[in-house]
């Protein structure tokens, strides 16, 4: 089942998604400029093979739920969300949506 729920945090809103698989879950939070996930997320890949996408996002391990993601350290995140967001890892899901402005 795929799960799609609009999410506002502190005034600013974003997608929530949630798709059930197989023995896990994948959680997404997403507006127009970027998103933070679950550990699915191969931010390596980004950094390592489609850095010319700038691509704005962030991985957060061990997560369950939607509100487990927002409230989660970001364990690996984009160059381009540090560059040009100031995304720091270790900041929570929450602090780093609420810098895409």
């Amino acid at each position: 089942m795929i799960t799609v729920n609009p999410l506002e945090v502190e005034g600013k809103y974003f997608t929530a998604t949630r798709v059930e698989l197989p023995k896990t879950n994948l959680l997404v939070i997403s507006n127009e400029i970027g998103y933070i996930m679950c550990a699915a997320l191969d931010v390596d890949f980004f950094n390592e093979n489609l850095q010319d996408r700038n691509i704005i996002a962030g991985r957060a391990e061990g997560v369950r739920t939607i509100e487990e993601l927002l409230h989660a350290p970001l364990a690996k995140i984009t160059d381009a969300s540090k560059k040009d967001y100031g995304w720091e890892v270790g900041m929570t899901g929450k602090e780093a949506l609420l810098k895409l402005t």
